[in-house]
């Protein structure tokens, strides 16, 4: 097998980065003030401590929201070429809807979705 092509690409998208890297290094501004290290760089002094514990409900509510999401991201291009595969796209958008209405069922019955 010739692999020049995967080599090419390879050694390019190493230059592309590394030049990117190079560049914002020599021309991006450079600020060591003490305000840097805050948070959120806002200048206004934190108080107490930045570590507080979260719930991890934000988390898996972000995390079903970008499930959900991403599924209308697949069912777009899926209802634009649905006449030209016929019975077999809809066996598989069938199929994506069922494991999605399964994950929804699993996270309801847990009680994720309940906003505490």
């Amino acid at each position: 097998m010739n692999f020049t092509l995967l080599i090419t690409v390879l050694v390019t998208a190493l230059t592309l980065v590394v030049a990117a890297y190079v560049v914002a290094k020599l021309i991006g501004p450079r600020s060591y003030a003490k305000v840097k290290g805050e948070p959120y760089e806002s200048g206004i002094p934190t108080r107490g401590s930045s570590w507080l514990p979260m719930s991890v409900g934000f988390y898996l509510f972000a995390i079903l929201f970008l499930m959900f999401d991403i599924e209308t991201v697949f069912l777009y291009p899926w209802a634009v070429v649905v006449k030209e595969f016929g019975a077999m796209a809809l066996l598989s958008i069938g199929f994506f809807l069922v494991v999605l209405v399964l994950g929804l069922a699993y996270a309801w019955r847990k009680g994720d979705l309940e906003w505490k």
